[in-house]
């Protein structure tokens, strides 16, 4: 391969994980201006999603002009796609971590509903299945994406759990109902993340080993009865 093609290869990957480092630091900044009570910084989450909205726009350019520079294998052409699927998904996961944002800001100006235990840990779990899976990605590594995937289910016990907590309190003092909706809105956003972190693995999945395992359980059944 030409030096200037491997380079615009290299360089696409490159992107992905430099527009996956802003998301996952907007998580972990969105989540600490909760915690910290800290406005400041929930702005600042804010005011870098148009960093994520340009990373976007730059992988689709650079995707465009890969498939101008000649026709690409099998295995390019996947590569391809995938960067072009991971893209929207990344940019998705950077607005949930802005309405938690934003939901701080709102939360910090009230008085605080309840010592902060398990959104933490929801929201640690998520970024690190979002890191762990930016590094299946670089390394083309479907067996690593593959676990990532099995970490969902702590992400959905632990929303399961805050969700019974935070209907206990509206349903028992109208005075915290508001704060505890805006807290329930918070771990749904996180529970939204990790399903996203999920679509990412999958779409590596199928980059490394050109196997599609998004709703298999259906492919399977629709196989067993044709």
């Amino acid at each position: 391969m030409p030096m200037k093609m491997e380079q615009e290869w290299n360089g696409l990957r490159d992107q992905i994980l430099l527009m996956g480092g802003e998301v996952e630091h907007a998580i972990d900044s969105a989540m600490r201006s909760l915690i910290e009570r800290d406005s400041d910084l929930a702005a600042e989450v804010l005011a870098g999603d148009d960093r994520v909205d340009a990373h976007e726009l730059e992988i689709d350019r650079t995707c465009l002009r890969l498939f101008a520079l000649k026709v690409p294998s099998e295995q390019e052409l996947r590569v391809v796609l995938t960067a072009a699927k991971l893209t929207p998904i990344l940019e998705r996961i950077a607005d949930h971590a802005c309405n938690i944002a934003r939901a701080a800001i709102d939360l910090n100006d009230e008085p605080q509903l309840k010592p902060y235990i398990d959104l933490p840990r929801m929201s640690a779990r998520v970024c690190a299945m979002l890191k762990d899976s930016l590094d299946a990605y670089a390394a083309a590594d479907a067996r690593a994406a593959r676990a990532v995937i099995e970490l969902d289910d702590e992400v959905d016990r632990l929303y399961d759990r805050i969700f019974h907590e935070l209907l206990d309190y509206m349903a028992t003092d109208q005075y915290a109902a508001g704060r505890a909706a805006r807290l329930l809105m918070v771990a749904k956003h996180l529970e939204r993340m990790g399903d996203y972190v999920t679509d990412i693995c999958e779409q590596i999945v199928f980059m490394a080993e050109a196997q599609v395992i998004k709703h298999s359980r259906l492919l399977s059944t629709t196989l067993a009865t044709a």
